[in-house]
């Protein structure tokens, strides 16, 4: 009877355990999906997994896997045989990732593991990991979970129906319609209220001159959520392209700034401050304000969204 009693006790705090980690990994695969996938996207690009057009792929099929997972854990399949190994593989590949983005950019910024709902720092990641790698070890010590007749093709299909969901809540979109289709372009950029000031505590002069030559020139605030979006894109572009000609004109207390760089890894980009009046008559009130200029005139608006290495690449040989 009492051995009776403690399997049932040891299998009642495995499945336990087995439902909040499988929570926690439908939670993170959410958070990532939804409302900005852009940044997880990033990572496979920053790390040389992707490039720019199978980067989206690679980020919806991990969480899709994460659905998977969450999903296995939850419902206590094979946790033994296969359902853990699963999640004590996905979960070293990011402690991996994420012990060589301490080595390479130091434990500051977001790891992106609960998207950009939940900010954590990879030092913090690797320890809420390890905390579930624990877990994990827990339940493969209690319980072995349960299997059936047609394990085969009940993995196939939740596998399958996993993988699939993040394309359908977000589907891929390589054509995109810009907002600024019917803004007008082929005008000059009053660019000189930058370098003559009528206000030097508001406005820093650049120390590039953007009104020569082809420039992308991107007005940001730092308080801007998605223009800290554009500003992480334009870190790995300017990072697997040097040679592009970027520059950023910031809005903002300029205290803020070491978070903004700190969140953004953006500190490879010229930048120089504007406030007030000025930058409003060159950026407007929808932010980012991302221009393509050549000797100051503007050639074309770009979105953060569809904003793309290859197109400026492109645009330059031009």
């Amino acid at each position: 009877m009492l051995f009776i009693k403690t399997l049932y006790w040891k299998t009642i705090t495995a499945l336990v355990v087995s439902i909040c980690l499988g929570i926690v990994f439908i939670f993170s695969g959410w958070t990532k999906l939804d409302p900005v996938i852009e940044t997880f996207e990033f990572t496979f690009v920053d790390i040389g997994l992707g490039n720019w057009y199978t980067a989206p792929v690679l980020a919806r099929l991990m969480i899709g896997l994460e659905f998977f997972t969450g999903f296995l854990l939850i419902v206590g399949f094979r946790l033994r045989q296969f359902t853990l190994p699963l999640m004590g593989s996905i979960l070293i590949f990011f402690c991996i990732y994420l012990t060589v983005q301490i080595i390479v950019s130091g434990n500051s910024g977001n790891c992106g593991c609960f998207g950009e709902t939940y900010k954590m720092s990879p030092g913090m990641a690797i320890a809420k990991n390890s905390v579930m790698l624990l877990a994990g070890g827990v339940i493969y010590w209690l319980c072995k979970g349960w299997s059936g007749k047609y394990d085969k093709l009940f993995l196939s299909f939740t596998g399958l129906t996993a993988l699939l969901l993040p394309f359908i809540l977000n589907p891929l979109d390589y054509s995109y319609t810009s907002n600024n289709l019917n803004e007008a372009v082929n005008y000059k950029l009053e660019l000189n209220l930058l370098y003559e000031p009528t206000d030097s505590s508001k406005v820093e002069i650049p120390n590039v001159d953007v009104r020569k030559g082809k420039q992308v020139v991107t007005f940001l605030s730092l308080s801007c959520p998605h223009c800290r979006i554009a500003a992480k894109k334009f870190h790995l572009i300017k990072k697997n392209n040097p040679d592009l000609p970027v520059y950023f004109i910031l809005n903002g207390d300029k205290t803020d700034y070491k978070l903004f760089v700190e969140d953004t890894k953006a500190d490879n980009i010229p930048h120089s401050f504007c406030l007030g009046e000025t930058f409003v008559k060159l950026a407007g009130v929808k932010l980012p304000r991302i221009y393509y200029l050549e000797d100051g005139t503007v050639i074309k608006k770009v979105d953060y969204y569809e904003l793309n290495q290859y197109d400026i690449e492109d645009w330059m040989k031009k």
